[in-house]
């Protein structure tokens, strides 16, 4: 397909990709998690530039970690801070790791956002808050809170509004879809897997969205 092909030589140049890096997004789907993660954002995101926000996936592979199917968060994040540098490769290059269990205070409280990081392209902070089960609704008032706080405390003058990617391991696109509907800051929610998708399954996910889209807009 003329559209994949054209996806993947941009991705190379932009992330300056090995042939080895780019065998694994090609055999991982990238173009069908991207595209279809561009979808399911807030509106909020949804205003920004589309060469930054294609960026984020709708499911993010850490095969290189080596998790079994039950974890905790906690073992989530340490494997993903050990192996810093494929998960920055999974992520998009754009980002840089600012840290973890990156704490916040609020009144006489303090909060630790799990990972942060900074985008040079969109030049704001990225929250990212680690679910270790499927994803609810409430999870996105947590992430909120987050972002509220980084704009008000940590955000620099000159950088745009904070972003907040929620990373579950299970997600009901209709749920998500309503939750994120009223959602008043740029969010993206995303599911994980600690394996290689089958690349066939994710074709017929991104060619059944992609149809329904068209109907959508027929009507």
């Amino acid at each position: 397909m003329e559209e994949e092909r054209e996806f993947y030589l941009k991705t190379c140049i932009q992330e300056s990709l090995n042939s080895r890096e780019l065998d694994r997004q090609i055999s991982a789907g990238l173009f069908e998690r991207t595209t279809m993660g561009a979808k399911k954002v807030s509106n909020h995101i949804r205003k920004l530039d589309t060469r930054d926000i294609m960026g984020f996936k709708d499911t993010y592979i850490f095969d290189f970690l080596n998790l079994p199917k039950e974890h905790t968060e906690s073992e989530l994040q340490k494997a993903l801070v050990a192996q810093m540098k494929d998960f920055i490769l999974e992520l998009g290059k754009d980002f840089l790791f600012v840290g973890e269990e990156f704490r916040i205070q609020v009144g006489n409280s303090d909060f630790e956002i799990d990972l942060l990081f900074f985008h040079r392209g969109l030049q704001c902070l990225v929250a990212l808050e680690l679910k270790a089960e499927k994803f609810k609704p409430e999870h996105l008032g947590q992430l909120n809170f987050y972002l509220e706080a980084l704009d008000r405390d940590v955000k620099k003058e000159h950088e745009n509004p904070s972003i907040g990617i929620l990373l579950c391991q299970d997600q009901d696109s209709e749920v998500v879809r309503y939750a994120l509907n009223r959602s008043m800051s740029p969010t993206l929610v995303a599911a994980y897997q600690t394996q290689l998708p089958d690349k066939r399954l994710l074709q017929e996910k991104w060619k059944e969205i992609f149809e329904e889209t068209n109907v959508l807009k027929q009507s």
